[in-house]
């Protein structure tokens, strides 16, 4: 027994040594690592009421849009976007903001939501058909240029056919049929591409549509 004893004391004198002189560090670990559960929960949780707080405005936006109330769509655009920016409800906001301004002729707000979301939405397809909407609003505008630089961005695969189809009205709408023929023909071969990979929906009516202006260009040459 005094053997076990003293291999005992032994052992316990090794690790009082070792906690002076690591205990410091250790504890220091330990309270760091809890430190950073407790931001990373903290962060959770204020993310999750953030979205909550966003979805109320965002079901307000909707219904207002619904009601075709312009101002109150307006308001509740600006607040998700002020308070709830990092949330998607702020980029969705401000797309359906956008089309509701465009029903209204105010296409300067509706440029304004839709540059907005284009720069700042979370979401990548947001992102992207914000710029293509915006290029759009641009197009009836007759700001040609700007038009084709909200479309210089490669998109993703979803929204390839629709940037190039668009592109090539930019052309038509500036005098370049040259121009448009060659967007056109790649919208219909991005068309044939996401068709194959079961990626569209509804192609062949759109594929008749953009193979009709593009036959039309071309019969004017």
């Amino acid at each position: 027994m005094a053997t076990y004893d003293l291999e005992e004391q032994e052992q316990l004198a090794e690790l009082k040594t070792w906690w002076q002189q690591y205990g410091n560090r250790v504890t220091s670990i330990v309270l760091a690592l809890a430190l950073g559960v407790a931001a990373w929960q903290g962060w959770h949780w204020w993310q999750q009421q953030q979205s909550l707080q966003a979805s109320v405005v965002y079901s307000g936006l909707q219904q207002a849009a619904g009601q075709k109330d312009a101002r109150r769509v307006k308001e509740l655009a600006g607040e998700l976007i002020e308070k709830y920016s990092g949330t998607s409800y702020a980029g969705m906001g401000a797309l359906i903001a956008a089309r509701v301004q465009v029903d209204q002729g105010d296409l300067k707000n509706a440029r304004v939501q839709l540059a907005w979301a284009a720069d700042h939405a979370n979401d990548a397809g947001l992102r992207a058909l914000a710029r293509l909407r915006l290029a759009t609003v641009l197009l009836d505008e007759k700001a040609y240029d700007e038009a084709l630089k909200q479309l210089a961005v490669e998109p993703a695969a979803p929204f390839a056919a629709r940037y190039a189809d668009v592109r090539g009205d930019i052309y038509v709408a500036q005098g370049k049929p040259a121009e448009a023929v060659k967007s056109y023909d790649d919208a219909l071969a991005k068309i044939d591409a996401a068709a194959k990979a079961g990626e569209v929906s509804r192609h062949k009516a759109y594929r008749e549509l953009v193979q009709t202006k593009r036959d039309a260009l071309e019969a004017t040459q």
